[in-house]
């Protein structure tokens, strides 16, 4: 994996694409940063002709602005989609597609550079293991002098949906099917008949301020003016608003724990709704924490690793310190450090959601070209 001092040196420039369902946002990225100005266009999702159009359009006017000849062009774009062979498949909020695009090897024949397409979630969990959270938690780790070093980061996005991508060991981990960390299909526990994503997403968040402030979800207002309720920035039902995010995080961290259990690393948490961390994070830690109960009615720790909010200055010292030890090896005179402690920690993004989706488009086509 591509370090985040080497990103910054690189001076390979990428062509990327932030694909929304209304407009596309084309760019340049070079070290590691934007470059040139960047260009808006229309999805026009409705038609696919005219979609391939601007988006090659807008691939081309970028080129022009590019202080060297791009290496590749790399970028998220929505899923169901084969992901490692370009091919996207039919979209919802893009509806020409329909029937398998061939995207990616449609680009690459056109500009004559190799095309890497990926899921937002995963790129965003890639750019945060590349150059945010992961790195920063074990520069923080090494300058305390702990043992401890983290390798595995998993993370989710908080907004109109929720999703989700896995980082091991410095490689992002798709599936077989393209489809790894999709969060969003996991069980609700505060609904079990439902997905995760319906207590994980703004229409969540509102439709718990309704119900609990008693008023018609219509008149819920958006998660920003919720949160500032709940923190008391602004009027409203202030005990709604707390709540609204409590349950969110109860979700989250559910959902989170899941994932964890199975990939044991750091967890980062992005998207628009990370902004109310405040409110959300220490529901998200205490779910981590929580207990399930034995037959014998005994309770027992749902995970092995203790949970830390990364986003807490207490909590951020206790784990940073950890159980420093030094033991010695038998027979030898021989001294190991060692730090028993087994820990997790989860933070907000280092980045901000979209720039870390441009630093793992920008690394993995490097990472790709190099490989």
């Amino acid at each position: 994996m591509i370090k985040d001092t080497e990103l910054v040196q690189d001076e390979r420039v990428v062509l990327t694409l932030d694909a929304g369902g209304t407009n596309f946002r084309f760019s340049a990225m070079q070290a590691g940063k934007a470059v040139g100005v960047g260009i808006s266009m229309s999805s026009r999702g409705d038609d696919l002709t005219a979609c391939l159009g601007n988006i090659v359009a807008g691939f081309t006017e970028v080129m022009r602005q590019c202080p060297a000849p791009p290496v590749a062009i790399s970028f998220a774009f929505p899923g169901p989609a084969d992901y490692p062979n370009g091919i996207i498949g039919d979209l919802g909020n893009l509806p020409g597609f329909r029937g398998g695009v061939a995207l990616g090897p449609m680009l690459a024949d056109t500009f004559g550079i190799p095309v890497y397409l990926n899921n937002d979630g995963d790129l965003f969990v890639y750019g945060e293991a590349i150059g945010g959270l992961l790195p920063k938690v074990n520069r923080l780790l090494a300058e305390h002098g702990s043992p401890k070093r983290f390798q595995n980061l998993f993370g989710v996005t908080l907004g109109t949906g929720f999703g989700g991508g896995i980082v091991r060991k410095g490689e992002l981990f798709g599936g077989d099917n393209s489809g790894a960390g999709e969060v969003w299909l996991l069980r609700n526990k505060v609904a079990p008949s439902m997905n995760a994503e319906e207590g994980a997403s703004i229409r969540a968040v509102r439709r718990v301020y309704a119900e609990k402030a008693g008023i018609a979800f219509d008149d819920a207002p958006e998660p920003k003016d919720i949160y500032a309720i709940g923190v008391g920035q602004q009027s409203g039902d202030q005990n709604a608003a707390r709540e609204a995010f409590r349950q969110l995080g109860e979700v989250v961290g559910d959902a989170m724990g899941n994932a964890l259990t199975l990939l044991d690393g750091l967890a980062v948490v992005g998207g628009g709704l990370s902004g109310a961390a405040s409110l959300l994070l220490p529901a998200v830690v205490d779910e981590l924490n929580s207990s399930y109960t034995g037959p014998d009615g005994k309770p027992f720790r749902r995970l092995v690793q203790q949970a830390f909010n990364l986003d807490d200055q207490d909590q951020l010292a206790q784990f940073l310190e950890g159980d420093k030890r030094t033991i010695t090896v038998p027979g030898t005179d021989k001294q190991l450090e060692y730090d028993p402690m087994s820990r997790l920690g989860v933070g907000v993004s280092v980045l901000g959601t979209s720039e870390a989706v441009a630093v793992g488009a920008y690394a993995y086509a490097l990472n790709s070209l190099d490989a």
